[in-house]
């Protein structure tokens, strides 16, 4: 049976040679199945076929989290962590940073390949001319209490502007799907300085179109009383660079989250909300803020012995180490980390910088950390550069999500354009309990 034609789940009817199928046998009736291999993955509907029984539903896989399952073919990122290794659409995460920009990374994440001159600057001028938000939005974000928290006030907003755009849900019309891109990248940094500003009850700061990309969001969120803001060039690139790490970053939560409710050909303005819904959970957006609390903890470089001591006993949490994909340097933190002077050249050192290096020498050189293969990620000093920024704990996931938006918005166009997209719909493994009868409310102990 091994040379013989497997057809998978998605039609595909090649004939598999015996190097390229999985053969299970079924001990329960010793039958055995071949079943295709491609691209280092089986099907999982052609698991179905094994049965005991013609009227079984058929055997599936179970896979809390989907740490082991591939939900789709993509073209844009590619990351090896044991190698260490992050690339957007092929090129090193390393050139993109020293050489291009956030805008351009978009551009590239959305259409697949580095623009050339003329189509980089009829790009930053749609983004740019694009960057201001109905007044109607502004009013909406003023009903917000006074500390709301800005992930919450930013998944409000970028839910309404489906209201604001409902041509938008026709998501098969190509002109609009690249509006809803334009228009989501322009108007997630407006959005964002909004809350910031709303927080500390100030008015709000309309873009400034003669200045960058990250300079226009430096202005909506620090301009005061001076007739032009002039940005630090400083801070403008090292901003740059951190959008151009966030972009994107394959099948995470929030970008599982995009594809997951995009799939019901929602308007992208509603699916991207689910993405920053996502985000707003502590486990994905927030740990480049326990970062900063577990420094703020440790003190000084004095007490880091003692914290390690209490991270191997369980009693600490080293926080900004690991990776779930990553088992290597996270190639993204040795960037950051690089660009941290360039911020502290402006601010001032930030005080916990010197605990976080510290730290960092004792984890990489203890076996303990070394054995679990423990290394920065990029949250280690993101958090340590927009603190010096002087933003506060609570914007530090909105500043994740502002450049994410080009990456949700890049796999949404990516499952749009797939033919095997399906709503999704995952199954579960049922263990309650069955054919019960119904007691009365009055004869129940």
């Amino acid at each position: 049976m091994a040379d013989e034609q497997t057809q998978g789940a998605g039609g595909d009817s090649s004939v598999a040679t015996a190097q390229d199928t999985l053969t299970v046998t079924d001990n329960r009736t010793g039958e055995s199945y071949d079943l295709e291999i491609k691209n280092g993955t089986i099907r999982a509907m052609d698991l179905r076929q094994i049965k005991v029984t013609d009227d079984e539903f058929g055997m599936m896989s179970y896979d809390p989290a989907f740490t082991n399952t591939a939900s789709c073919r993509s073209e844009i990122t590619y990351i090896d962590g044991e190698a260490g290794i992050l690339e957007y659409r092929g090129y090193p995460i390393e050139q993109l940073a020293e050489s291009s920009s956030y805008l351009e990374v978009a551009y590239l994440l959305i259409h697949g390949e580095l623009p050339t001159r003329e189509q980089l600057d009829g790009w930053m001028h749609e983004i740019t001319h694009h960057t201001y938000v109905h007044e109607n939005v502004k009013k909406f974000m003023e009903g917000f209490r006074h500390d709301a928290h800005p992930m919450g006030m930013l998944l409000g907003t970028v839910g309404a502007l489906s209201t604001f755009y409902p041509d938008a849900k026709d998501t098969k019309d190509e002109g609009e799907r690249h509006m809803a891109a334009v228009r989501l990248i322009a108007k997630m940094p407006t959005l964002a300085a909004f809350s910031y500003r709303h927080n500390l009850g100030l008015p709000y700061i309309y873009p400034d179109n003669d200045l960058s990309y990250p300079g226009n969001f430096l202005g909506m969120l620090y301009k005061m009383t001076e007739v032009k803001y002039e940005p630090d060039p400083r801070l403008e690139r090292a901003l740059d660079v951190l959008w151009i790490l966030h972009a994107d970053h394959e099948q995470n939560c929030s970008t599982s989250a995009v594809r997951t409710v995009g799939s019901s050909e929602v308007d992208p303005y509603s699916a991207v909300a689910a993405g920053v819904a996502a985000l707003y959970g502590p486990l994905h957006g927030g740990a480049n803020e326990a970062v900063l609390r577990m420094l703020e903890r440790i003190e000084t470089k004095d007490n880091i012995p003692d914290f390690i001591k209490g991270v191997k006993n369980r009693d600490e949490k080293l926080m900004g180490f690991g990776h779930r994909v990553y088992k290597n340097y996270d190639p993204r933190a040795k960037i950051i980390k690089r660009h941290a002077d360039e911020v502290f050249e402006v601010t001032g050192k930030n005080p916990k910088l010197e605990i976080a290096v510290e730290l960092e020498k004792y984890a990489l050189e203890d076996e303990f950390f070394v054995e679990r293969k423990l290394y920065p990620n990029v949250d280690f000093y993101s958090g340590l550069i927009y603190e010096a920024m002087n933003l506060p704990k609570d914007m530090f996931t909105v500043m994740f999500a502002i450049p994410r938006t080009s990456g949700w918005l890049a796999q949404w166009l990516e499952m749009l354009e797939d033919e095997e997209t399906k709503i999704a719909r995952p199954r579960q493994v049922y263990t309650g309990q069955r054919e019960r009868d119904y007691v009365p409310i009055d004869q129940r102990s």
